[in-house]
């Protein structure tokens, strides 16, 4: 079993600051029209094995594709030297909510200043939304150490947290039985 503890964040209205200047590498971002579902989990799994992320990789083809073929769910892509480095996933099927429903780098991108940089232009992209009137994200501590305080950075501000125990999706099957988070303190709090 793997304990984790989510913690849900919003915001109520667009933060005002100052606008980060695009990465310093030649660089694109491009919404993903017509994602396929290969291409999505792709992104999906580059972007979240090492944070655990296995609940996409269990879903059906059929309803995951039906989740990125929704004209309400915006997948944006950020390339740098013409190869994906991250992206953000945009999920307006709620009324009035855009759920940053998806977010993070590709591993060899991490530590370069991207994230902060896709996460202000994620967030001003959820706000351009007509009728939004609160942005959502959630994190859990399989997540990057930093998420939570760069969500905190951007203008969110948590609602609640739950802690939540759930079968290893390693020994599931769903991802690789040697991947795990990188930071120290995972061995030590995920035995037992």
């Amino acid at each position: 079993m793997i304990r984790t503890t989510i913690t849900y964040l919003e915001m109520t209205e667009k933060p005002s600051r100052t606008f980060r200047p695009p990465p310093p590498e030649k660089s694109a971002l491009l919404r993903a029209e017509r994602c396929t579902v290969s291409y999505y989990r792709y992104l999906y799994d580059t972007v979240g094995g090492p944070w655990l992320w296995w609940f996409r990789r269990a879903m059906p083809e059929q309803e995951l594709a039906a989740i990125i073929g929704d004209e309400r769910v915006e997948i944006f892509v950020l390339y740098v030297g013409g190869v994906p480095a991250g992206y953000a996933e945009i999920d307006r099927r709620v009324e009035g909510t855009a759920n940053l429903a998806y977010f993070g780098l590709v591993p060899d991108f991490i530590g370069h200043g991207l994230g902060p940089w896709l996460l202000d232009w994620a967030v001003d992209a959820a706000w351009a939304g007509a009728g939004v009137t609160r942005v959502t994200v959630n994190t859990c501590t399989l997540d990057h150490p930093k998420a939570l305080m760069m969500y905190q950075r951007a203008g969110f501000q948590p609602v609640r947290q739950e802690e939540k125990e759930e079968p290893d999706p390693r020994l599931a099957g769903h991802l690789p039985r040697g991947i795990a988070p990188t930071y120290p303190w995972w061995n030590r709090e995920q035995s037992g």
